[in-house]
Formats: structure tokens, C-alpha cells, sequence
């Protein structure tokens, strides 16, 4: 079954919403959907931060361990997006 129009597009805007996060907190304006989080300098405190700006916008509890299993913002955003739904 492939996803209709409109999931796709929710996603992408979770994905946008996540790489803009991720480029704020990392301070790496060319940070990319695939840029993995650790190997762009992140450590505990900016995964809290990231969460931290999730949940602000979100209004949900999103646990830090998710950064740290999906470390890139496209393999974040699946996550979110199905746990949590969208922005």
C-alpha cells in the first residue's frame, strides 16, 4: 500500500520541521535530513534540547532516548510523526 498525498506531505513537513531544529540546536546551517546526529557534535545536552523544542511545539512528552536511536532527523520524523502525529 503506498501512503496517499497527504501523509507524505505531513511527514515532509516533519521532516523540515526536525532538520530546522536539528540546524538550530547543532548551530550547522547546512545540516541535512540524512546528517546524523552524533557525528554533527551532538551530545546529551542538545538531544534534551531537541526534545525540548519538540515537546514545545508537539505539547507532547517526547522521550530524549529517541534521538539517540534514530539519530538523523529523517529517521526522527518517521518516529514522531507516528507516535505523535504532527506539528
Amino acid at each position: 500500500m503506498t501512503p496517499n498525498t497527504a501523509t507524505v506531505a505531513t511527514a515532509a513537513v516533519t521532516v523540515d520541521l526536525l532538520v530546522d531544529i536539528f540546524r538550530d540546536v547543532l548551530r550547522l546551517p547546512d545540516l541535512t535530513a540524512e546528517t546524523d546526529f552524533y557525528e554533527a557534535g551532538g551530545d546529551s545536552l542538545t538531544a534534551f534540547q531537541i526534545t525540548g523544542r519538540l515537546q514545545e511545539i508537539l505539547g507532547a512528552d517526547v522521550p530524549v532516548s529517541l534521538v539517540f536511536a534514530y539519530p538523523t532527523p529523517l529517521e526522527l520524523a518517521e518516529v514522531v510523526e507516528a507516535d505523535y502525529g504532527t506539528a
